[in-house]
């Protein structure tokens, strides 16, 4: 085949250079919905590409990062990372990059569709990963994926994890966080919808929907954490919750501690003195 027609020349475009084995390229974007059967009955999707790219990614942005922030402990670089590989951040650069319309499916993608696109990229890059190596791969991610549409040292500033820092504002006030699952349900698309409350000291204070567990309590997580840190008024009354909380526990574990000793006291005043032995 002739590299510079057909799929080989679009492939160039994206990658900078030109594919040893296409097929791999080819089928990091056949969705599970539309995939191929071979004559021996075998399933071809991008599901096993998706899998190996996840980890190279997790791998070579956890390199750039070690090399960019030299100074930076564990804990920023694994957040920093996470901001990164996290699947809104990876759908919209594979839309960035048309990498969309390259998308093989039979499900429709104007809705959530767990993220689709965001997956054909993490199988795009286990294709160039086993097509070129690592350092190719690592030299494509860095040029061609952060350089253009990722700024390192504003995503490393910006907050995402709201769950862990509204647990983390919890810790600092000494206010109990938890999250209840309100309802779970399927959209027209049998897509699996969760609604999760976010409870601060005893009170509902957001509601998330997502098509995750997790996302719809980063969602509540949101709204509460915006809550907690835009309405002084509104915090306040969680602190006094809190106090009155922990007023009603303490008194009633007083109460408890009477009514043992009392009881204790009881027995032992009703108790006959055991006889002297002669």
């Amino acid at each position: 085949m002739q590299k510079h027609k057909g799929p080989y020349s679009l492939f160039y475009q994206i990658l900078g250079f030109y594919p040893n084995n296409i097929n791999l390229y080819e089928q990091a974007f056949v969705h599970r919905s539309s995939d191929i059967r071979t004559q021996e009955g075998q399933r071809i999707n991008n599901e096993r590409l998706e899998f190996l790219g996840d980890a190279i990614l997790d791998a070579v942005v956890s390199d750039i990062l070690f090399n960019k922030f030299p100074n930076k402990k564990e804990g920023f670089l694994s957040n920093t990372r996470s901001k990164i590989v996290k699947r809104d951040t990876l759908n919209d650069i594979a839309i960035k990059m048309g990498l969309d319309k390259l998308v093989q499916t039979s499900i429709r993608t104007n809705t959530h569709n767990n993220y689709i696109y965001g997956n054909a990229f993490e199988a795009f890059i286990g294709a160039i990963y086993l097509d070129q190596g690592y350092e190719t791969c690592k030299t494509f991610i860095q040029d061609r994926i952060i350089a253009p549409y990722i700024d390192l040292s504003v995503i490393a500033r910006k907050e995402v994890n709201f769950k862990s820092k509204l647990i983390e504002w919890g810790q600092k006030n000494r206010i109990d966080v938890s999250f209840s699952l309100i309802e779970a349900f399927t959209d027209k698309e049998n897509n699996p919808i969760f609604q999760f409350q976010a409870i601060l000291a005893g009170n509902p204070c957001g509601i998330g929907i997502g098509y995750s567990k997790k996302e719809a309590q980063q969602n509540a997580a949101q709204i509460a954490l915006t809550r907690v840190k835009n309405d002084q008024t509104f915090a306040q009354s969680i602190l006094s919750a809190q106090k009155k909380q922990e007023l009603n526990l303490s008194e009633k574990e007083n109460n408890e501690n009477f009514r043992e000793q009392f009881s204790l006291s009881f027995t032992n005043h009703d108790s006959p003195d055991k006889p002297h032995e002669s």
